[in-house]
């Protein structure tokens, strides 16, 4: 029995607290991309570990796996790569960097640092040059204007960065120099794979969206459910109607207020809503929605060459065919262009292999469960054994005949014959399958040589080795793992879609992808649902009924929401329609009590037979309310505003009226929300939203400008041209940029859009749960003193002010240490048995060649744990003193204070 099963179990019995967090650890639950990865010369395994922040080394032999060393690197590593046998790169997601690491010494070390854009997902490498994907913003991006984060008024531009460099000359700067940024035409990219000869790399946008957006509810004619066409919204321009029938539910009751906006998709000729009609005339940007690009690597500043549209709606993996060169992507396939939670139901996200073929540029998607009749809900007995759900990896063997899927979401393997797979004449089978212990299986790796699958089971942090020619697991090992017992539980609830749904497709990580969102709008409302009372606590005046009119069933399109950062929220969903209220006597601030209001999706979106029991809907709430998101990555590290900001902000606490509902404070845990309903210019209340992922949301242009409409303003009513996304602000996704949402009634801005815009730069740069520095980190070595000391300095600087813990690690005397600044501007290192030591001192140590020490600002709390004691037993890990050696001389101002180590280290 696997630990997280016993886990569960225990759990369940009643022999664990089903909450166990630790202050020592903090949930991000990052996507793995790349975890495993094989040496060139077939001797060694990598793993990221990304818990525990390290890397796992395993000699492969007749033995199986023997795990070597745990070399630590940045805060989430997410994709491992190995351009030759001597060296091993590493994207660190929280951390914003690349370790680059020597495997060829002993033991294996960080040698050098790379400082890239926000969110690093992918590694590859391909003509002498590395790439990596990352998002177009971050602190050590240069597209980040703090005046104007990401460009966020700028429309047209690409959001997709690769930043690429020399293998062998990363650059001599604080954090490398790339070659170049590439800023490809699509949202944030993940996934990526190079051409069996090296020349080409393909680079997929991991939340890609769908060629759907929305018609404002202001174009949509008034009135209730029309076929007929109205002069409506845009100047005198005719509408193609109203919201669709049914706009009342089983009561009879109608849809209070302004109706609500419609969803569209582009059908290759015209914006259609789900009866037909054609709202073109008032969607005035495109969306080419392109998915995949090909890189030209030969080049000495890498072009693109192709771009590959309409691919998937998430991009989770790629691999290329070593023979024909083909691109096997693994993703899922978004419906929500469907209308009604009943019309979705157990058919949210297909599970799908898209293959693009270079030569002549085809795009031919592949549904893996096409066994499923999803007009039978729940499905027969026997469906679910047969699918596959959340493809998180995809490998080809090395003679092109058999495809492997890792289905994180299903617990196996599935196994494709490649030609059948391309012809679409694949059968779903369970026979094809290979179960693989420990659960939700996220990375593959072939080893041809032993005929072996390596697989990364992220349930319980451990990997399975497949004998590819009985295709069964031989081997299971697990790798170290601080997560506390809650989040190991409960992680396998939110992906399992054996145990979501009776089709064995659905999971809640189907729309929130990683605990996160799939960046889409859905209209999930019921018509054959009640009206219910609104019990949640309100601020402001009663406009269209709102405080009268309740709960109606029939919501429209709402924009999927982040799990992350939940707890003491409160009352959930834009409506807040999930309320601990809804219990006797129930609190509306109780965010449990509100998430098990969440237990009926099972059956009624998942299609699941019955609901979760209470002790099952504790342990997915227990994993869900530890999850946090990412520090904000447009705020300075040091946590200062610019003066833009500042004015803003000024604006924001005063004269804006702003914080009547919308209340930052981080020792409260409110960033931008207030755990109350307000007016929001719709037809029922919405509950005041955060603002902790505004900066992800850019990329949508082409709206109208509220206040004024007229045809003749070519600025707010002509076509803009190609966007990156379909959906930006509001409940809808309706806003284009935060200045068009604060054109609305309601906001108090006598400096007209400057004034809007000094705000917006404001809230996108606003507070999180973290501070700006955590996760970022720099490598001292003998030659970079005087580029890196400046960026030390500022990490020891909010270490001391309680923003991080900064903890150094770094191989000295051939063993691996670690330090941890203390308050007192020492730094204590992992035995007891030595002394504090200063920052000159930790300055001499990496003067000699080997000693290279990385300086990592990691959340309060945590820092012990990853530098002194990994496995939280009180006995630290270094096992004897080791000795300092002297420098040549460089230091570090030790945040203005003398060394008090310094001058005797000199001396030994």
């Amino acid at each position: 029995m696997t630990r997280r099963r016993l886990t569960l179990l225990m759990i369940l019995a009643g022999w664990l607290p089903a909450t166990l967090a630790s202050d020592s650890f903090v949930t991000f639950e990052s996507e793995q991309f790349r975890p495993l990865a094989v040496s060139p010369d077939g001797r060694t395994l990598y793993a990221v570990n990304t818990p525990d922040n390290r890397i796992e080394v395993y000699s492969l032999g007749v033995l199986g796996l023997i795990h070597q060393h745990s070399v630590p690197v940045g805060l989430e590593p997410v994709a491992v790569a190995a351009p030759n046998n001597s060296e091993l790169w590493v994207a660190n997601f929280l951390s914003d960097s690349v370790s680059v690491v020597d495997v060829s010494a002993n033991p294996p070390r960080v040698v050098r640092t790379l400082l890239v854009g926000d969110e690093p997902r992918d590694i590859v490498f391909a003509s002498g040059k590395a790439f990596v994907t990352t998002a177009h913003r971050g602190q050590n991006s240069p597209y980040t204007d703090p005046d104007n984060p990401m460009e966020m008024t700028t429309e047209g531009i690409g959001r997709a960065d690769v930043w690429v460099y020399d293998v062998n000359d990363t650059g001599t700067g604080m954090g490398g120099t790339p070659i170049t940024i590439l800023s490809l035409f699509g949202d944030t990219p993940g996934p990526m794979a190079v051409s069996p000869d090296g020349t080409r790399v393909y680079v997929g946008v991991f939340k890609s969206g769908n060629q759907s957006t929305i018609v404002l509810s202001g174009v949509v004619c008034d009135g209730g459910s029309t076929a007929e066409p109205c002069t409506e919204a845009i100047g005198e321009q005719e509408s193609p109607g109203g919201v669709p029938a049914p706009s009342e539910n089983i009561e009879g009751i109608p849809v209070p207020g302004i109706n609500s906006g419609l969803i569209v998709t582009w059908d290759g000729g015209a914006w259609r809503d789900v009866i037909g009609r054609d709202w073109s005339n008032m969607i005035r940007f495109d969306l080419p929605d392109l998915d995949v690009f090909e890189l030209d690597a030969t080049q000495t500043i890498p072009t693109e060459t192709q771009a590959f549209p309409s691919v998937g709606t998430i991009l989770f993996s790629m691999a290329v065919h070593p023979v024909s060169g083909k691109v096997f992507v693994a993703n899922s396939d978004a419906r929500n262009e469907a209308r009604f939670e009943k019309n979705v139901r157990g058919r949210i996200h297909e599970t799908r292999v898209t293959i693009l073929n270079p030569a002549n540029g085809a795009v031919r998607p592949r549904h893996l469960n096409k066994h499923i009749d999803y007009s039978v809900v729940p499905s027969p007995p026997g469906t679910k054994e047969h699918s596959l759900s959340y493809p998180k990896s995809i490998a080809i063997s090395n003679d092109g005949r058999t495809t492997y899927v890792a289905a994180k979401g299903s617990g196996k393997i599935g196994v494709f014959n490649t030609s059948a797979l391309q012809d679409n004449s694949f059968v779903p089978d369970a026979a094809n399958h290979i179960s693989v212990t420990g659960g939700g299986p996220s990375g593959l790796a072939i080893d041809p040589l032993r005929q072996r699958l390596y697989v990364l089971t992220r349930f319980d942090n451990g990997i399975s080795v497949i004998d590819t020619r009985t295709r069964a697991e031989i081997e299971h090992v697990t790798m170290p793992n601080p997560e506390p017992e809650s989040v190991v539980a409960g992680r396998p609830l939110h992906y399992d879609a054996n145990f979501s749904s009776s089709n064995g497709e659905v999971a809640c990580a189907s729309c929130h992808i990683g605990g996160d969102k799939d960046e889409l709008a859905w209209d999930l409302g019921d018509p054959d649902g009640v009206v219910l009372p609104n019990p949640n606590p309100r601020i402001g005046g009663c406009l269209f009924n709102a405080c009268t009119s309740g709960l109606h069933p029939i919501k429209g399109p709402m924009m999927t929401q982040t799990l992350r950062g939940m707890a003491g929220q409160g009352m959930m969903h834009w409506r807040g329609d999930r309320s601990g209220a809804f219990d006797p006597g129930g609190d509306p601030m109780d965010e449990e009590a509100a998430f098990r209001q969440f237990n009926p999706a099972f059956v009624g979106l998942m299609g699941r037979t019955s609901q979760l029991t209470d002790e099952e809907m504790q342990a997915l709430s227990d994993f869900t309310l530890q999850i946090i998101p990412p520090p904000n990555p447009v705020r300075n590290l040091d946590d200062s505003l610019t003066p833009r900001q500042q004015i803003g902000r000024d604006h924001f606490f005063g004269g804006g009226g702003c914080t009547q509902c919308h209340m930052i404070d981080r020792d409260q845990g409110f960033f931008g929300s207030r755990n109350v309903m307000g007016f929001a210019g719709a037809s029922e209340d919405r509950k005041i939203p955060h603002y902790r992922n505004l900066y992800e949301k850019v990329g949508s242009f082409g709206r109208p400008n509220h206040t004024n409409r007229s045809p003749t303003t070519e600025e707010h009513h002509g076509h803009t041209g190609p966007q990156v996304r379909g959906y930006g602000y509001f409940h809808d996704g309706k806003h284009d940029t935060l200045v068009r949402f604060h054109q609305g009634g309601g906001f108090p801005f006598p400096g007209g859009d400057p004034q809007r815009l000094d705000v917006s730069v404001y809230i996108i740069a606003t507070e999180t749960n973290l501070q700006p520095v955590v996760g970022q980190q720099v490598t001292l070595d003998a030659d970079n003193c005087a580029s890196v000391s400046d960026r030390i300095d500022l990490m020891t600087t909010r270490a001391q002010a309680g923003d991080a813990d900064l903890v150094v690690q770094g191989v000295v005397d051939g063993k691996q240490r670690g330090w941890l600044l203390q308050p007192s501007g020492m730094f204590r290192p992992d035995s007891d048995a030595e002394p504090a030591l200063g920052a000159g001192a930790l300055m001499a140590m990496a003067q000699t060649p080997g000693q290279q020490l990385t300086f990592t600002a990691v959340p309060p709390g945590s820092g012990e744990r990853i530098a002194l004691d990994r496995d939280e037993n009180a006995v630290l890990d270094a096992d004897e003193p080791v000795a300092a050696v002297g420098g040549s001389g460089c230091t570090l101002s030790n945040n203005g204070a003398p060394d008090p180590t310094f001058p005797a280290l000199l001396l030994m």
